[in-house]
């Protein structure tokens, strides 16, 4: 069974910082590429970040050089250090493979994801 379970989201005010996990199971996390995914309403999902199953990461231009993707494949789970954040990064964040999310039943799987909210 697919869980891919965010947490560590909260409010904080510009120029704070937040670190997301994001624990996997029942997807072959070691050899699978990860990517942090961010919506807001009305908006499509954009991706953030993503990180290949050798720890090697790259971003989107709006977030390079303030959040960073790690990973620990030992214990299943990806993390998304955040900083110097922008009320502009308020969204709902996600983790999930890459390039394309995990398929479940012939559909897209997506955890509950984790609210990010940055006050200016």
């Amino acid at each position: 069974q697919v869980q891919l379970v965010e947490s560590g989201g909260g409010l904080v005010q510009a120029g704070g910082s937040l670190r997301l996990s994001c624990a996997a199971s029942g997807i072959i996390f070691g050899i699978s590429n990860m990517g942090w995914y961010r919506q807001t309403p009305g908006k499509q999902r954009e991706l953030v970040a993503r990180i290949t199953n050798g720890g090697s990461a790259d971003y989107a231009i709006s977030v390079k050089g303030r959040f960073t993707a790690s990973r620990d494949n030992a214990k299943n789970t990806v993390f998304l250090q955040m900083n110097n954040l922008k009320p502009e990064d308020t969204a709902v964040y996600n983790c999930n493979t890459v390039p394309k999310a995990v398929v479940v039943a012939g559909a897209e799987y997506w955890g509950q994801g984790t609210q990010v909210t940055v006050s200016s």
